[in-house]
């Protein structure tokens, strides 16, 4: 019984985190714009990505909305629910690589105002 109810349950939950989030991404809200505007810009300053950093800007919120939507719906029906919960991993872990790379050339960039915070004996 339980191998039964915990997949469904895991399923529900699942496509509730993706579904929940495709207003931000569908609707273009600040905080969206905001994670893959930061993503865009700091693919602007590495050459090899100079040239998809436009087009990431203008598409990523959409192109991982309509992945979402589509690991969501996968994840649902039970024949494509492991295809749904591989495109979910996949995607999911794209994007924390993307913030993760971000905030570190964040903090890179921004190097001097972290060392002016730190006090004058630490540096």
């Amino acid at each position: 019984m339980m191998q039964k109810i915990i997949p469904w349950i895991l399923a529900i939950f699942l496509a509730f985190v993706f579904i929940q989030s495709l207003f931000f991404k569908f609707s273009g809200s600040e905080e969206t714009v905001i994670i893959f505007n930061t993503i865009a810009d700091w693919m602007a300053d590495i050459a090899l990505l100079e040239a998809v950093a436009e087009p990431f800007r203008t598409y990523s919120g959409n192109t991982i909305g309509v992945l979402e939507l589509v690991a969501s719906t996968l994840i649902l029906i039970p024949a494509t629910r492991v295809l749904g919960a591989l495109m979910g991993l996949g995607v999911l872990f794209v994007m924390a690589c993307g913030v993760w790379l971000a905030s570190a050339a964040l903090v890179w960039l921004q190097r001097e105002r972290l060392l002016s915070l730190l006090p004058a004996k630490a540096v």
